[in-house]
């Protein structure tokens, strides 16, 4: 097969360890840097025009969409769609996956559990909007953000008002989510490839931050995963559409809570796990081949 990996540096970890399974397993592989690419649109005729070159020879592409280019990566991911060439994260889902007020509303709308949440813009019921969350401390995050970025944690009630009415007045949209205490400044990443998870690590904070996010400096350990949080991990990446996901979750004393389903996630975790992650998405991307397109089943 003939694979593209869209990304914006091979020295990328897990960029480069997608090119060393794919080139092991015999296929033909390039990176592509889709930031660089551009479109051109006429009538039965979508191309991808990459440093001067048509795009035509491509079977599949692995999509690593960064969060600062979520639009453009997308809309790049799309022409190939048009093209009828096999990805292993569609689109759609890529964006959807992004929204974080979306991404709540279709964990909470398939039965998944999460942390009750609001969300809200220009009110000036703040009040209300902490009362709703069980008051302080709360989580306040802007609607759109990864790796722990955008993230508060206002310990206190005067703390979570003053947060809420600055992003007022910077007119963000934002999040307010009730905090899990018996969480402890851990939660617990689950990487799933086609429908099973196949590697999850617990990732603990470091020093006094709540966020546990290895960008943040959170330290992983293995863990194996109860039976309702591998479910809750599996049917949290469905509700997203997304075949290769990193599902993040709580454990709080009413069960697993999904914090955030990842449509891009590092590959850290198979320093931590030992599990071959690039390997299982590899053979993913030649089921893709052998099987035919699959269809968002999600709708919005």
């Amino acid at each position: 097969m003939n694979i593209a990996i869209l990304s914006q540096s091979r020295k990328n970890y897990s960029t480069s360890r997608l090119i060393e399974e794919a080139e092991a397993r015999g296929h033909n592989v390039r990176m592509i840097n889709y930031a660089k690419c551009y479109v051109t649109l006429e009538q039965n005729t979508p191309v991808v025009i990459y440093r001067g070159e048509v795009l035509t020879d491509i079977d599949a592409i692995i999509p690593r969409i960064s969060a600062r280019l979520t639009n453009y990566g997308a809309a790049i991911v799309r022409q190939f769609e048009v093209q009828n060439v096999f990805t292993t994260t569609s689109s759609i889902a890529i964006v959807r996956a992004r929204d974080k007020l979306r991404s709540m509303q279709l964990l909470a709308k398939s039965g998944v559990g999460i942390p009750k949440t609001v969300f809200a813009r220009e009110t000036a019921d703040y009040e209300g909007v902490l009362e709703q969350v069980g008051g302080a401390p709360a989580i306040i995050k802007v609607a759109r953000g990864t790796h722990g970025s955008g993230v508060v944690l206002a310990e206190t009630r005067k703390a979570a008002l003053a947060v809420m009415q600055a992003f007022n007045v910077e007119n963000v949209n934002f999040l307010v989510q009730e905090f899990v205490a018996e969480s402890r400044g851990e939660d617990i990443r689950a990487f799933v490839v086609n429908g099973k998870v196949i590697a999850s690590m617990m990732r603990k904070s470091k020093d006094d931050d709540f966020r546990a996010n290895l960008h943040q400096g959170g330290e992983g350990i293995p863990v194996k995963l109860t039976d309702d949080e591998r479910r809750s991990a599996q049917k949290a990446a469905k509700a997203m559409g997304l075949t290769v996901a990193g599902v993040d979750l709580l454990r709080s004393d009413r069960g697993p809570l999904v914090l955030e389903v990842n449509a891009s996630p590092g590959f850290g975790i198979e320093k931590i796990t030992g599990r071959n992650v690039a390997q299982s998405i590899i053979e993913y991307t030649e089921y893709l081949a052998k099987t035919g397109r699959r269809k968002d089943k999600v709708g919005v």
